[in-house]
């Protein structure tokens, strides 16, 4: 079948806290229209008030931050109180971003371009991971082997996220139009419901409720590592300008848990299988071999160029109007600024 092989990650974790160090030291996953309010606006530019912040099981770095207790510990002082929001998948956290319910969000870097192109204001201010989270899916014992053989296929994926955009580029390169299948448009974990039920031939996964549904005898038909995009964790710009020195303290930890994640992969595993509900087995699968924790945190060329490539996609989908939207969000999208200046010693012990 076609398949790209997947990069090991267990060796890269290993190296990912000289990484982190190196980077510093040279450096200093919807569409909605209007602006992004801030929740952490009712506190001032002083202290006090609240750091609205999501975790997801597709964003490891999050669970060990919310385990960890760092940013609480860290913030405490300033008064500040961390509420924890959980995002189901990318679309789900750019809606919270978009109405304000949560300050910084985790998304795959397609989805958060989708959301800036379409009027969200939004800031990537972190890379937390370069995984390969998406695939293609099929049900034990499934005639289907290719893409190809989706055509007239009825196949379940989340609009807005990176399996989606992932079903997309797959179609296409297999010669085949959107319209060539049927796309159910469910949520990441209702649509491995529907493949195990029949209802849908196929899922576009997303890992790890995909490795779940691996190891219980689904067939992963279709990979490619290069249709996947990063990781992006974003920030409403309201947030940025009124709140500077708390969206700090998110990079910070974040790049505190990046080191401790390659430090300590098997811990990192154990929480994400806590929180997820997954075998320890499984867990492992995603963070050692699925995810690429040790990536440069700054966003910049990569992910630019990544975003290029996708972008006329949604304009030829309809989820944007014009490529003018696609390249000015591509302009704007993206600042290394707080991961310039990140210091990950400056992040408390709970």
């Amino acid at each position: 079948m076609p398949h790209a092989s997947p990069i090991s990650r267990r060796s890269v974790l290993g190296a990912a806290a000289l990484a982190v160090s190196t980077v510093l030291a040279l450096t200093g996953c919807v569409a909605g229209e209007g602006s992004s309010g801030s929740a952490a606006a009712a506190g001032n530019s002083k202290g006090g008030g609240t750091l609205n912040i999501d975790f997801a099981t597709y964003n490891p770095l999050s669970l060990v931050i919310k385990k960890q207790g760092w940013l609480e510990a860290s913030l405490k002082e300033q008064g500040v109180t961390v509420n924890w929001v959980q995002s189901a998948g990318s679309n789900k956290a750019n809606e919270a971003l978009r109405s304000g319910a949560i300050d910084v969000g985790s998304t795959a870097g397609s989805a958060a371009l989708l959301a800036r192109a379409n009027g969200s204001e939004i800031k990537t201010i972190d890379i937390f991971s370069q995984p390969e989270w998406a695939a293609l899916v099929a049900p034990a014992g499934s005639d289907i082997k290719s893409v190809a053989d989706l055509k007239g296929k009825s196949v379940a994926a989340t609009k807005g996220t990176d399996p989606y955009f992932f079903l997309l580029q797959a179609l296409e390169q297999a010669g085949l139009k959107p319209s060539d299948v049927t796309v159910q448009n469910l949520q990441h974990a209702d649509g491995r419901t529907a493949l195990e039920n029949g209802s849908v031939q196929a899922w576009s996964g997303l890992d790890p409720i995909m490795a779940g549904a691996e190891q219980k005898g689904a067939k992963l038909f279709y990979r490619n590592l290069d249709f996947n995009t990063y990781g992006f964790l974003n920030a409403t710009e309201s947030f940025l300008k009124n709140k500077p020195e708390l969206a700090q303290a998110v990079v910070n930890a974040y790049e505190k848990a990046r080191a401790w994640a390659a430090q300590n992969p098997d811990q990192t595993a154990q929480i994400l299988a806590d929180v997820a509900g997954l075998d320890l087995s499984v867990a492992k699968t995603v963070v050692l071999e699925r995810s690429n924790l040790d990536v440069n945190p700054a966003p910049g060329d990569a992910q630019r160029k990544v975003l290029e490539k996708i972008g006329p996609t949604f304009v030829e989908t309809g989820d944007v109007k014009t490529q003018k939207q696609i390249d000015d969000a591509v302009a704007s999208l993206l600042d290394d600024s707080l991961v310039k200046k990140a210091d990950p010693s400056a992040i408390k012990a709970s």
